[in-house]
């Protein structure tokens, strides 16, 4: 069996299953307690993770941004118009290309990520406090191994 990487890896075993199994549940839960903390439920999580995108990645076109999200270009650029109509990016012309635009987050489109993540952030904090020491050194271990897994 070959891994997204290109290396052989064994096959998986019964208890690689049942580990997956609790693995997507737990983070599913995780995600959706993460979720409930949100500061602004005015945005769509599609929404937000495109915002987000573009924070982190830069002025990109609408294309790379449908391509960094995994979706198709004509949803995206439903998604960017909201964005835009709610003044959350901004567009500008490409600098090689007159037929392409650039995305960029705006002031208050950063604002409202940054509040995002100081919300959901200092509950898991908060949460985070109340484990023992050794217990935070494995969640800190698995937080590596579980974005390996993400971007593999």
């Amino acid at each position: 069996m070959r891994t997204s990487s290109g290396s052989t890896a064994p096959a998986p075993t019964a208890a690689d299953g049942e580990l997956a199994s609790a693995l997507r549940l737990s983070v599913m839960r995780l995600a959706r307690r993460m979720r409930a903390e949100r500061a602004d439920t005015s945005l769509t999580l599609s929404q937000l993770a495109a915002l987000a995108t573009v924070e982190r990645s830069g002025p990109l076109t609408p294309r790379e941004l449908a391509a960094a999200e995994r979706v198709q270009p004509p949803s995206m650029t439903r998604l960017v118009a909201s964005l835009e109509a709610a003044g959350l990016v901004t567009r500008s012309a490409h600098p090689s290309d007159g037929r392409q635009v650039l995305l960029a987050v705006s002031r208050s489109g950063a604002t409202l990520l940054r509040e995002d993540r100081r919300r959901r952030e200092a509950w898991l904090a908060r949460e985070l406090a109340g484990l023992e020491p050794e217990e935070r050194a494995v969640l800190a271990r698995a937080a590596a191994l579980l974005d390996r897994l993400a971007t593999s």
